[in-house]
């Protein structure tokens, strides 16, 4: 949203085609080092994007669809969406972010809505009174934990790490001193199972225990949303789309920004800089393509 007010105050007409709004940074729960906030959440923070985004008359957005391929026509670009529709472009700014990655067991694509649920923010209301498990072992987890302490009866927090080294530790120090949480530490989880609705999970160290729980938040990171990117630009070995100081990929007019990019800090605050960066980078490609 940051490149999408650059680039309109540049005098560039903008589209913006995206499946939601905010992000990474609508999901999570307490943002308390974005400046000018000393707390807000997620989704207070993306509101607040989105209305300042909406100032601008000379944006075109387009809301609900997802990219599916972005194709060289020319010296245009060809922009395809999952509905069918197409957009021929100048140029193109990548900001697609990162996805929830899965754990891959029995019973989780199964019951994915049933119970197993990748976001917190989103989710937590629904497990009020009820007894949940959360699996990970980083920031994610810990914050999907503390949101929970606050609704739901009991949490089993599993993570097959040891002591959440690099994590928050005021945020762990905090889930650690709740009654209602209990930590499993050196373990995987097996499978996930239920009847129509999850009813229990099950996870393995040196024996194989099972819990009664009614929701599964699997909280082990996210992967950048590059798959309809393939053959198309150049990704690393972590699928992230490799970009120069200047935003530029290996596709000469397209650019990218944020946590779908190389660039090693995945922050909300690094995401608007670059955003803006890129955004600012765009106009001067198409300044000396008039020239």
């Amino acid at each position: 949203m940051s490149a999408a007010i650059y680039s309109t105050r540049k005098k560039i007409k903008t589209l913006i085609i995206s499946k939601d709004m905010g992000g990474q940074a609508a999901l999570s729960s307490d943002v308390e080092n974005y400046l000018g906030f000393h707390m807000i959440t997620g989704a207070e923070l993306a509101q607040k994007f989105e209305t300042h985004l909406r100032d601008f008359e000379d944006i075109e957005l387009v809301r609900g669809e997802e990219v599916s391929a972005i194709k060289k026509k020319s010296k245009k670009f060809i922009v395809q969406t999952l509905g069918g529709k197409a957009y021929e472009e100048k140029t193109v700014l990548i900001t697609s972010g990162k996805v929830p990655r899965k754990l891959g067991i029995p019973g989780e694509e199964k019951y994915r809505g049933r119970g197993v649920t990748y976001c917190a923010t989103c989710d937590a209301p629904l497990f009020s009174g009820k007894d949940v498990a959360v699996i990970g072992g980083g920031n994610a987890a810990l914050d999907a934990a503390w949101q929970l302490t606050k609704i739901a009866k009991s949490i089993q927090l599993v993570t097959n790490g040891e002591h959440f080294k690099k994590a928050d530790q005021v945020l762990f120090g905090k889930i650690r001193e709740s009654k209602k949480v209990t930590i499993y530490y050196h373990v995987t989880t097996s499978r996930i199972d239920g009847d129509a609705f999850v009813q229990s999970m099950e996870i393995k160290n040196a024996k194989t225990e099972k819990f009664h729980v009614q929701g599964v938040f699997i909280e082990i990171g996210s992967i950048p949303a590059t798959q309809y990117l393939n053959n198309f630009i150049k990704l690393n070995q972590w699928q992230e789309i490799v970009i120069n100081e200047r935003n530029e990929t290996s596709v000469k007019g397209v650019y990218a920004a944020g946590d779908v990019t190389s660039v090693p800090e995945k922050q909300v605050i690094v995401a608007a800089g670059e955003g803006a960066k890129a955004a600012l980078m765009e106009f001067d490609y198409l300044a000396k393509r008039k020239a």
